[in-house]
């Protein structure tokens, strides 16, 4: 079946996409992975705030957010990096990965990229041109390390 790639301004998200982003975050981040924190944080909604969905027959099945480099202090900041329980290990996570930058380099060109990466995907981020960027951190009780991608 095939993926419907769609990357949306959130000034142009429509109430059923908008309530799909938020269904699928709250089921992976806070029931999943039991993380009880605020995932509505305001800045889905903020700036030039991009939304990139992966669709198969109408089910979102990964989801991550692109943060504009002038809210985010110069760099494209990645987050909310997301795939559905049922779309796990068939390459889902690879081409999230891939169309992300490919949207970001489009709409925000020689912008270098930023995100905070789970600790023990730091390697798997790496493929993609990300290193560390300080200390191990905890964050809502997961351990998180920021990794950025610079201008090559």
């Amino acid at each position: 079946m095939s993926i419907n790639w769609i990357c949306k301004h959130h000034t142009e998200l429509n109430k059923e996409q908008l309530y799909a982003i938020l269904q699928l975050r709250a089921q992976v981040f806070v029931v999943e992975q039991k993380c009880w924190y605020l995932d509505v944080d305001g800045q889905d909604l903020q700036g030039d705030t991009c939304h990139l969905m992966a669709w198969q027959n109408d089910q979102l099945v990964a989801y991550l957010r692109l943060l504009d480099p002038i809210q985010q202090n110069g760099d494209v900041t990645i987050g909310r990096v997301v795939t559905a329980p049922s779309m796990r290990n068939k390459g889902m996570g690879h081409e999230l990965m891939v169309q992300a930058m490919d949207h970001a380099e489009r709409k925000w060109p020689d912008q270098p990229m930023y995100l905070s990466a789970q600790a023990h995907l730091q390697g798997y981020y790496s493929r993609y041109g990300f290193n560390a960027v300080g200390d191990i951190y905890v964050e809502d009780g997961i351990e998180h390390i920021g990794m950025r991608r610079d201008l090559d």
